[in-house]
């Protein structure tokens, strides 16, 4: 295996929704699928995967969640569950096995709808301080985004304009209490909804149904993760003000192969704040684990999708 750092190819693949942008660092190692939260893309996860992509394929797509590339079909469906359909579909339109399946923020609620629908193609699963159970939108920043899809795409995108202000992205309604170190993706993330109508109408669409119906289906997920039979991680950051640190114990509680890391100096965004030791961690967890084994096939009252609908 070659065991130098991997650059990642820039790809796009046409999915049922539209065409989805991802990074593709290719290899014959483990494959790692890492998804980023609302308002990113996939440089979220730059720093950990420079580290990664020496032993793992790394493959990170830029899902619609308001900083994409690519506006989505206007018939589109675009809620949480949907993107989370999405993101099977997209492993499955890769042909892409044994994937340990990686979230952060937003993202690893898309991961436990994935986990709760007995996705085959996931090996393992790591979910990184992410929304879970009640803390649906997730903390003060994540209601104050939701609050914003009220508005019509015209003046989403005024109100957004004054995340072009360092001042302004770091306060907590913002990005301050995401990140201590990303500032610079922060603002690189904004560019795509201050300059796209397309993007700016889907992110409008999409935080139009961060409602009460997602907070009961991720909570619904939850009840569904003890039959998650693969193995799990849970890494959590210590000081993180958006999403409580006991989620993260409960979700590892929950997980039959569940384990749970506590990471210090750093807040939700681990893969900005602490990117070398997310890695380690990851690396750790990926060469510890053995997903070769049989896996137990749920009965036929288990196949409920709680991502089916909002």
């Amino acid at each position: 295996m070659d065991t130098g750092t991997r650059t990642a190819d820039t790809r796009e693949i046409e999915l049922s929704a539209g065409t989805i942008a991802y990074e593709d660092t290719g290899g014959d190692g483990p494959v790692l699928v890492l998804l980023h939260g609302l308002m990113m893309d996939a440089s979220l996860w730059d720093g950990p995967v420079a580290d990664l992509s020496a032993d793992h394929r790394c493959v990170v797509p830029t899902l619609p969640l308001g900083a994409h590339r690519h506006p989505m079909r206007a018939d589109a469906e675009l809620s949480l569950p949907a993107v989370a359909r999405l993101v099977a579909e997209f492993l499955d339109r890769l042909d892409l096995r044994d994937v340990t399946l990686v979230g952060n923020d937003t993202g690893g609620a898309l991961v436990q709808f994935v986990m709760a629908d007995g996705e085959d193609r996931v090996g393992r699963a790591v979910l990184v301080s992410c929304d879970a159970f009640d803390n649906f939108p997730p903390g003060l920043t994540g209601r104050v985004l939701v609050a914003t899809g009220r508005l019509s795409p015209r003046l989403f995108g005024l109100f957004m304009q004054q995340m072009r202000v360092r001042f302004v992205r770091r306060l907590p309604i913002a990005f301050g209490w995401l990140t201590k170190r990303g500032d610079a993706a922060c603002a690189r993330w904004m560019r795509p909804v201050l300059g796209e109508p397309g993007i700016r109408r889907d992110a409008v669409r999409l935080l139009r149904t961060a409602d009460r119906a997602t907070r009961r289906l991720l909570e619904a997920a939850a009840e569904r993760l003890p039959l998650f039979d693969r193995p799990a991680l849970v890494v959590w950051a210590s000081e993180d003000r958006v999403m409580p640190p006991e989620h993260g114990r409960r979700l590892a509680a929950l997980l039959p192969q569940g384990r749970l890391v506590e990471v210090d100096d750093g807040y939700t965004l681990l893969p900005l704040d602490r990117p070398a030791e997310l890695a380690r961690v990851i690396r750790e967890f990926v060469r510890s684990t053995d997903v070769s084994r049989t896996r137990t096939t749920p009965t036929e009252g288990d196949q409920g999708r709680p991502g089916a609908t909002v």
